[in-house]
């Protein structure tokens, strides 16, 4: 019994290793973006599956390359769009602004 439990913890660990990579993956210049499968227990010990996002930027300074990085969930997602689209609607609009007072 001991060689069956080994054997499927390497299994468990084989696959949590192929998991390891992301399902999709999308890069614009220093932005990538990826879509993670994830696992977990329940409390009633069932496994489910969900995914998550990881939204990275990259860039070098003094030499250095440095990178931020946030997970995010499905819900999250139109949260985020609508935040980062207020703030171009902001920039655009103080450059125009800022573009008519100077004419």
């Amino acid at each position: 019994m001991d060689t069956f439990e080994i054997k499927t913890e390497r299994k468990r660990e084989l696959i949590s290793m192929e998991k390891n990579r992301p399902v999709k993956k999308w890069r614009v210049g220093n932005i990538e973006c990826n879509i993670w499968e994830n696992e977990k227990e329940t409390p009633e010990g069932n496994i489910v599956g969900f995914k998550t996002v990881s939204l990275r930027k990259s860039w070098k300074q003094n030499e250095q390359w440095h990178d931020a990085q946030i997970q995010l969930r499905r819900n999250d997602i139109q949260k985020v769009i609508i935040v980062l689209q207020k703030a171009q609607e902001e920039l655009l609009l103080n450059q125009e602004q800022k573009e008519t007072e100077g004419d």
